[in-house]
Protein backbone atom coordinates (compact mmCIF):
# COMPACT_ATOMS: atom_id res chain seq x y z
CA UNK A 1 0.00 0.00 0.00
CA UNK A 2 1.24 3.56 -0.86
CA UNK A 3 2.21 5.57 1.89
CA UNK A 4 2.17 9.44 2.36
CA UNK A 5 4.01 11.74 5.19
CA UNK A 6 2.88 13.94 7.52
CA UNK A 7 5.11 16.10 9.30
CA UNK A 8 3.94 17.52 12.76
CA UNK A 9 4.82 18.92 16.28
CA UNK A 10 3.90 17.08 19.56
CA UNK A 11 1.78 19.05 21.43
CA UNK A 12 3.03 19.66 25.30
CA UNK A 13 -1.16 20.84 26.30
CA UNK A 14 -4.03 19.33 25.32
CA UNK A 15 -6.79 21.41 26.86
CA UNK A 16 -9.56 23.11 25.44
CA UNK A 17 -7.94 26.25 25.24
CA UNK A 18 -4.97 24.94 23.08
CA UNK A 19 -6.55 23.14 20.86
CA UNK A 20 -9.06 26.13 20.01
CA UNK A 21 -5.59 27.97 19.36
CA UNK A 22 -4.16 25.38 17.51
CA UNK A 23 -7.57 25.39 15.12
CA UNK A 24 -7.42 28.93 14.94
CA UNK A 25 -4.04 28.96 13.64
CA UNK A 26 -4.47 26.39 11.17
CA UNK A 27 -3.30 23.31 12.15
CA UNK A 28 -5.25 20.30 13.62
CA UNK A 29 -4.92 18.42 16.75
CA UNK A 30 -4.09 15.12 16.45
CA UNK A 31 -3.23 11.73 18.39
CA UNK A 32 -2.16 8.40 17.57
CA UNK A 33 -3.21 5.58 19.51
CA UNK A 34 -1.97 1.73 19.23
CA UNK A 35 1.34 2.26 21.12
CA UNK A 36 2.14 2.22 24.61
CA UNK A 37 0.64 5.50 25.37
CA UNK A 38 -1.39 7.93 23.16
CA UNK A 39 0.41 10.48 21.18
CA UNK A 40 -0.57 13.95 20.89
CA UNK A 41 0.52 15.86 17.93
CA UNK A 42 -0.60 18.80 15.41
CA UNK A 43 0.25 19.46 11.77
CA UNK A 44 -0.87 21.73 9.10
CA UNK A 45 -4.68 21.19 8.01
CA UNK A 46 -3.16 21.04 4.39
CA UNK A 47 -0.82 18.24 4.82
CA UNK A 48 -3.88 15.82 5.64
CA UNK A 49 -5.50 16.70 2.04
CA UNK A 50 -3.97 13.96 0.29
CA UNK A 51 -4.91 11.90 3.23
CA UNK A 52 -8.46 12.71 3.67
CA UNK A 53 -9.68 13.99 0.49
CA UNK A 54 -8.99 11.16 -1.89
CA UNK A 55 -10.70 7.50 -2.13
CA UNK A 56 -7.26 6.20 -2.27
CA UNK A 57 -6.28 4.14 0.54
CA UNK A 58 -2.65 4.86 2.44
CA UNK A 59 -0.99 4.22 5.53
CA UNK A 60 1.07 7.41 6.78
CA UNK A 61 3.89 8.25 8.38
CA UNK A 62 4.15 10.88 11.21
CA UNK A 63 7.33 12.72 11.83
CA UNK A 64 7.48 14.34 15.10
CA UNK A 65 10.92 15.74 14.82
CA UNK A 66 13.38 12.91 15.15
CA UNK A 67 10.54 10.60 16.01
CA UNK A 68 8.98 8.50 13.65
CA UNK A 69 5.28 6.57 13.32
CA UNK A 70 4.08 4.43 10.55
CA UNK A 71 0.23 4.95 11.16
CA UNK A 72 -3.17 4.81 9.10
CA UNK A 73 -6.19 6.70 9.98
CA UNK A 74 -8.78 5.65 12.38
CA UNK A 75 -10.90 8.27 12.81
CA UNK A 76 -11.92 12.10 11.92
CA UNK A 77 -13.77 14.51 12.53
CA UNK A 78 -15.36 17.32 10.42
CA UNK A 79 -16.95 20.86 11.51
CA UNK A 80 -20.92 19.88 10.20
CA UNK A 81 -21.10 22.93 8.23
CA UNK A 82 -18.00 24.28 7.28
CA UNK A 83 -16.24 20.82 6.65
CA UNK A 84 -13.28 22.10 8.19
CA UNK A 85 -11.19 19.08 10.04
CA UNK A 86 -11.26 19.17 13.39
CA UNK A 87 -9.37 16.25 14.86
CA UNK A 88 -7.95 13.13 13.77
CA UNK A 89 -7.25 9.60 15.23
CA UNK A 90 -4.49 7.63 14.22
CA UNK A 91 -3.70 3.91 14.85
CA UNK A 92 -0.33 2.71 15.14
CA UNK A 93 1.32 0.09 12.40
CA UNK A 94 3.65 -2.74 13.97
CA UNK A 95 5.22 -5.17 11.45
CA UNK A 96 4.35 -7.87 13.17
CA UNK A 97 0.71 -6.92 14.06
CA UNK A 98 -2.58 -7.31 11.73
CA UNK A 99 -4.10 -4.17 11.16
CA UNK A 100 -7.80 -4.20 10.11
CA UNK A 101 -8.90 -1.36 7.79
CA UNK A 102 -11.40 -0.50 4.58
CA UNK A 103 -9.67 -0.45 1.36
CA UNK A 104 -11.68 0.74 -1.91
CA UNK A 105 -13.02 -1.45 -4.99
CA UNK A 106 -11.67 -1.34 -8.36
CA UNK A 107 -13.81 -2.99 -10.99
CA UNK A 108 -11.97 -4.82 -13.91
CA UNK A 109 -13.21 -6.54 -16.79
CA UNK A 110 -16.66 -6.03 -19.19
CA UNK A 111 -19.82 -7.19 -18.57
CA UNK A 112 -21.75 -9.28 -21.14
CA UNK A 113 -24.92 -8.15 -19.01
CA UNK A 114 -23.80 -4.41 -19.65
CA UNK A 115 -22.75 -5.05 -23.33
CA UNK A 116 -26.48 -6.26 -23.65
CA UNK A 117 -27.61 -3.19 -22.12
CA UNK A 118 -28.39 -3.77 -18.41
CA UNK A 119 -26.87 -1.58 -15.54
CA UNK A 120 -23.63 -1.54 -13.85
CA UNK A 121 -24.17 -1.34 -10.20
CA UNK A 122 -21.54 -1.43 -7.64
CA UNK A 123 -23.11 -2.11 -4.50
CA UNK A 124 -19.87 -1.85 -1.86
CA UNK A 125 -17.63 0.81 -3.37
CA UNK A 126 -14.67 0.23 -0.01
CA UNK A 127 -14.26 -3.11 1.76
CA UNK A 128 -12.71 -3.98 4.92
CA UNK A 129 -9.16 -5.98 5.11
CA UNK A 130 -7.41 -7.46 7.66
CA UNK A 131 -3.86 -8.24 7.44
CA UNK A 132 -0.08 -6.95 8.25
CA UNK A 133 1.22 -4.18 7.16
CA UNK A 134 3.32 -4.87 4.62
CA UNK A 135 0.28 -6.75 3.10
CA UNK A 136 -2.42 -3.88 2.67
CA UNK A 137 -3.57 -3.65 -0.75
CA UNK A 138 -4.38 -0.63 -2.30
CA UNK A 139 -7.55 -1.82 -3.45
CA UNK A 140 -9.04 -4.79 -4.02
CA UNK A 141 -10.86 -6.08 -7.51
CA UNK A 142 -13.74 -6.80 -8.85
CA UNK A 143 -14.43 -8.67 -11.72
CA UNK A 144 -17.32 -8.36 -13.76
CA UNK A 145 -16.65 -10.27 -17.11
CA UNK A 146 -18.80 -12.78 -15.84
CA UNK A 147 -22.08 -10.63 -14.98
CA UNK A 148 -24.65 -11.51 -17.37
CA UNK A 149 -27.89 -10.03 -16.79
CA UNK A 150 -29.48 -9.80 -13.74
CA UNK A 151 -26.39 -11.43 -12.14
CA UNK A 152 -24.63 -10.54 -8.65
CA UNK A 153 -20.99 -10.42 -7.89
CA UNK A 154 -20.48 -11.84 -4.02
CA UNK A 155 -17.41 -11.06 -1.83
CA UNK A 156 -16.71 -14.74 -1.80
CA UNK A 157 -15.58 -14.37 -5.22
CA UNK A 158 -13.41 -11.82 -4.72
CA UNK A 159 -9.48 -12.66 -4.50
CA UNK A 160 -7.57 -11.25 -1.81
CA UNK A 161 -3.81 -12.79 -2.08
CA UNK A 162 -2.56 -12.07 1.71
CA UNK A 163 -5.37 -10.35 3.42
CA UNK A 164 -8.79 -11.73 4.68
CA UNK A 165 -11.78 -10.13 3.55
CA UNK A 166 -13.62 -9.30 6.67
CA UNK A 167 -17.64 -9.45 5.70
CA UNK A 168 -20.32 -12.03 5.48
CA UNK A 169 -20.68 -14.17 2.08
CA UNK A 170 -23.94 -13.05 1.22
CA UNK A 171 -22.47 -9.42 0.38
CA UNK A 172 -22.83 -8.09 -2.75
CA UNK A 173 -20.47 -6.44 -4.68
CA UNK A 174 -21.76 -5.39 -7.70
CA UNK A 175 -24.72 -6.39 -9.81
CA UNK A 176 -26.06 -5.81 -13.15
CA UNK A 177 -29.45 -4.92 -13.39
CA UNK A 178 -31.93 -5.03 -15.91
CA UNK A 179 -32.53 -1.67 -17.69
CA UNK A 180 -35.80 -0.10 -18.17
CA UNK A 181 -34.57 0.04 -21.89
CA UNK A 182 -33.67 -3.66 -21.66
CA UNK A 183 -36.80 -4.83 -20.22
CA UNK A 184 -38.90 -3.17 -22.64
CA UNK A 185 -37.12 -4.78 -25.72
CA UNK A 186 -37.41 -8.12 -23.96
CA UNK A 187 -41.56 -7.47 -23.20
CA UNK A 188 -41.75 -6.31 -26.88
CA UNK A 189 -39.95 -9.46 -28.33
CA UNK A 190 -42.23 -11.50 -26.09
CA UNK A 191 -45.26 -10.18 -27.45
CA UNK A 192 -44.00 -10.36 -30.81
CA UNK A 193 -43.30 -14.10 -30.31
CA UNK A 194 -46.63 -14.79 -28.79
CA UNK A 195 -48.66 -12.87 -31.53
CA UNK A 196 -50.49 -14.89 -33.69
CA UNK A 197 -49.64 -15.48 -37.90
CA UNK A 198 -51.43 -13.94 -40.18
CA UNK A 199 -53.68 -15.08 -42.80
CA UNK A 200 -52.33 -16.50 -45.78
CA UNK A 201 -53.48 -14.78 -49.64
CA UNK A 202 -55.03 -17.64 -51.55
Amino acid sequence: MKSITIKGSERESVGKVATKALRNAGAVPCVIYGGNQPVHFSADERAFKTLVYTPNAHTVVIELGDKSFNAVLQDIQVHPVSDKILHIDFFQLFDDKEITMEVPVKVVGVSPGVLLGGDLRLNTRRLKVKALPKNLPDFIEANISELQMGNKLYVTKLVADKCKLLHPDNTVVAQVRISRAAMKAAQEAAKAAKAPAGKKKK
